[in-house]
């Protein structure tokens, strides 16, 4: 399946926060974590890695979520739909909610994490598995070079 193309656009369950990804996305994954459970209201979370030099969210957001490890997460403030998070020491990304973008379907997960998490009876047919995350910056950037091959 052939990604999409940015610019990318995507909007919060009401409308009232809106995004756009004008650069290609750094990495696809599913995370089996239980806060990104709990944070997703799902069996895991979706994210899209994006640069965050292209990407722009217009609307109020604010922070909510277990703001932990350094980890921010931002919700539209009037229908608090989960949109992005920022972690400290990954200044260069945001982590979209892939469920956002208006084509998330062309965005399938490339990575799961924290598989040891996993609840038995859910399959993600990502190319790239981890018990934990990444063991490394540099194992993370592999991940991404290989992703934007794809």
């Amino acid at each position: 399946m052939a990604r999409p193309k940015p610019p990318l656009t995507g909007a919060c369950l009401c409308g009232a926060v809106q995004v756009t990804v004008t650069a290609p996305p750094l990495l696809t994954l599913a995370c089996h974590c239980g806060g990104c459970k709990k944070l997703a209201a799902s069996a895991f979370s979706l994210t899209t890695m994006v640069p965050k030099d292209g990407f722009a969210c217009t609307g109020d957001v604010i922070k909510g979520g277990l703001q932990q490890g350094g980890r921010h997460h931002y919700f539209c403030k009037s229908c608090l739909n989960f949109v992005f998070s920022e972690i400290e020491g990954a200044e260069f990304r945001v982590n979209l909610r892939t469920s956002v973008l208006d084509d998330a379907a062309s965005f399938p997960p490339f990575v799961e994490v924290m598989v040891d998490q996993k609840l038995s009876w859910v399959d993600v047919q990502a190319q790239h598995s981890f018990d934990a995350l990444p063991e490394s910056l540099e194992v993370l950037q592999i991940l991404m070079d290989a992703y934007s091959k794809q």
